[in-house]
């Protein structure tokens, strides 16, 4: 008898502990559960985002995120594209909130700075000078060659002509004096100037140089002004680099959806990385969106300089070069540069 109330006390005994033992997985698991639920919060919800790129090269730089957008493989944010003819189409919908980034020159991207009282900043350069100096022989072959020349440009007033002022004056050269710059309206006006005038040398920018060329097979590209800049620029304490667009994004929207701003960019550098390693097929893509024909594109791309640098490097070159612009006539920055807070570095 007292054996088997033993028997019955230990089974009474180990079915409390396989009890417990359950009931102690149950609370384990329930707890488990319970941390997997609070660690998998919900991913944030696609914002729209409006970008805005002018026609040429700040515009070939994204062809790549624009046709993924277009194909449906871009599912992170909202993104919509518009390519603009001029910089007035893109200036009011920044200041009016309805784009969000957009690709503008360099200096207009200070003036809206100073405008908006900070309301924009700039996360990247897009794009190094597009500026070159054609001609129909082989006369030219340094800035010293310029002295007594006649240079047909258009751009007065604006960034061309202070680089231009600029890139001379270092080169021991005064404008308008030791030069002659005949300003045109219009960059066809200075082809048909040069066509005319067999001695003639004019200013212009790609990929209208690239197009030009097309037209007239005898005009030499004779100066990468963008070189030039830098040479000037050597052994100087303050340093840049001729500049000619810039990501500006409104400065409420980065602080409102900074990861928004952040895929932009991952995003836009590998657009501009396809861009310049696969010429061919990215003059595709912009022959397809009509910034220039596929045949102009496609030798022009890697004349175009398209880029994008971040970080303290974009704001070193910026500053530089803005400071340069400033000197030259402090309207072109918008009457003062830029602060810190202008430049955007994540």
């Amino acid at each position: 008898m007292k054996k088997k109330l033993g028997s019955l006390v230990f089974a009474l005994m180990l079915s409390g502990a396989v009890l417990t033992g359950c009931s102690s997985g149950s609370d384990g698991a329930a707890e488990v559960q319970e941390d997997t639920e609070t660690a998998e919060e919900p991913a944030a919800a696609p914002v729209d985002v409006n970008v805005m790129a002018l026609k040429g090269p700040t515009a070939m730089g994204m062809v790549k995120f624009m046709d993924e957008v277009d194909a449906g493989t871009v599912d992170s944010e909202n993104y919509q594209f518009d390519i603009a003819a001029s910089a007035d189409e893109v200036t009011p919908k920044l200041i009016q909130g309805e784009a969000d980034i957009a690709a503008v020159p360099a200096n207009l991207a200070s003036v809206l700075y100073q405008k908006t009282e900070g309301g924009v900043q700039v996360p990247a350069v897009n794009t190094l000078g597009v500026l070159y100096i054609v001609e129909n022989g082989d006369t030219v072959q340094t800035a010293a060659d310029l002295k007594g020349r006649t240079i047909y440009a258009s751009g007065k007033g604006a960034t061309p002509e202070y680089a231009l002022n600029f890139i001379l004056e270092e080169n021991g050269l005064t404008p308008g004096e030791d030069v002659t710059i005949e300003w045109k309206s219009e960059h066809s006006e200075c082809v048909a100037a040069i066509t005319q005038d067999p001695s003639g040398i004019a200013m212009l920018p790609q990929p209208f140089v690239t197009t030009a060329q097309a037209k007239n097979p005898d005009l030499r590209t004779a100066l990468d002004l963008t070189e030039e800049w830098d040479q000037v620029m050597e052994g100087k304490e303050e340093q840049s680099r001729l500049l000619t667009g810039v990501v500006v994004v409104r400065t409420e929207f980065a602080e409102e959806h900074p990861e928004a701003v952040e895929d932009f960019m991952a995003r836009y550098a590998d657009s501009v990385e396809y861009v310049n390693s696969q010429t061919e097929d990215a003059a595709k893509l912009v022959g397809k969106y009509e910034i220039v024909t596929e045949e102009v594109a496609v030798k022009a791309i890697p004349e175009c300089n398209i880029v994008c640098i971040t970080g303290e490097d974009m704001k070193e070159q910026l500053s530089g070069y803005l400071a340069v612009l400033n000197e030259q006539n402090p309207e072109a920055t918008g009457g003062s540069l830029p602060d810190d807070d202008f430049y955007y570095i994540q």
